[in-house]
């Protein structure tokens, strides 16, 4: 699957399915850097992350995404991308993962063509032969259980820029122990999808309510003290409503109305309204994937994006 003579481009974003296949895609393009002499008339490629940045990508996701990488070697490249300014994504009406990942890998095409263009140049190789040979290889994380999910729009994208998925035959436990071997730091990281996704279908995807989310997060996380391995999300629901969700061993823990208390008593009701733009606070729930998200009301429906 990995070309040493390709430009190798990871879809990154510091979560542990895309650690992982940016850990295995560096240390063999490696292997094969180290066999393949400049000398020997072997035309040289590149490989790289490509982080897509903006409003629905928190900065803590960012940081955690720029450590790993410099803990695996891999070059780390982080690129504006355009879908906050589509109006397709914005509507948020159930194709905005298809849309957003439609902008992200258009962008990860171009970013790798102009790399290599500059590889070109600068190794001094045969420009117009290596330009027409020139080949373009883009990578994603998706797993075996995501395949299995029918709301993932973002996988027909995928499959529209003809992305190579190398762990699609394993499971997400299984992701998460191979990367534990390779001790990626996140490999018990909760997933972290975009924050897009926390925002029910209909709410539109505006940088405010985007930002909102993010700053909503922040401090239910300080405020009960929730380490890297707990799910927490902070939905923003028809009318603007704040919801909390949190792992079913936080609620267990204690109730649920205490939780709620906890938070308002640290100013969350009000900053949720007073601060970040919402409407209401409608208290804490278990978290459960794609709790907002919406489905195919039959099986000739088009399909739609959840929100994880």
């Amino acid at each position: 699957m990995m070309n040493p003579q390709a430009a190798n481009v990871v879809a990154y974003s510091g979560g542990v399915d895309s650690s992982l296949v940016a850990a295995l895609v560096h240390r063999v393009f490696s292997d094969y850097d180290n066999i393949l002499s400049p000398n020997n008339g072997e035309k040289r490629g590149t490989v790289q992350a490509v982080l897509g940045i903006s409003h629905a990508v928190p900065q803590t996701q960012i940081d955690v995404a720029r450590n790993v990488a410099d803990f695996i070697g891999i070059q780390l490249m982080e690129v504006p991308t355009a879908e906050g300014s589509d109006e397709a994504y914005i509507r948020n009406d159930g194709h905005a993962c298809f849309v957003c990942k439609t902008h992200l890998y258009s962008t990860l095409n171009a970013v790798a063509n102009a790399f290599m263009e500059q590889h070109i140049d600068n190794d001094g190789l045969d420009g117009q032969n290596d330009r027409e040979h020139q080949n373009v290889i883009l990578y994603n994380g998706t797993n075996a259980d995501d395949t299995r999910d029918p709301t993932r729009l973002g996988l027909l994208a995928a499959s529209n820029f003809s992305v190579h998925s190398p762990l699609d035959q394993i499971s997400k436990d299984q992701v998460r122990q191979a990367a534990k071997y390779l001790g990626l730091s996140n490999w018990n990281a909760a997933a972290s999808p975009c924050l897009r996704s926390r925002l029910a279908m209909g709410v539109m995807a505006t940088e405010e309510h985007l930002r909102a989310v993010e700053f909503a997060e922040a401090f239910v996380r300080e405020v009960l003290e929730l380490d890297k391995t707990i799910n927490a999300r902070v939905r923003m629901l028809a009318g603007g409503m704040a919801m909390v969700e949190l792992d079913n061993s936080i609620i267990e823990s204690v109730a649920d109305y205490d939780l709620t208390t906890k938070l308002n008593d640290r100013g969350f009701s009000d900053k949720c309204i007073k601060e970040w733009g919402f409407n209401s606070f409608g208290g804490v729930r278990g978290f459960k994937t794609g709790s907002v998200a919406a489905i195919p009301v039959d099986n000739n429906a088009p399909l739609v994006a959840a929100t994880l």
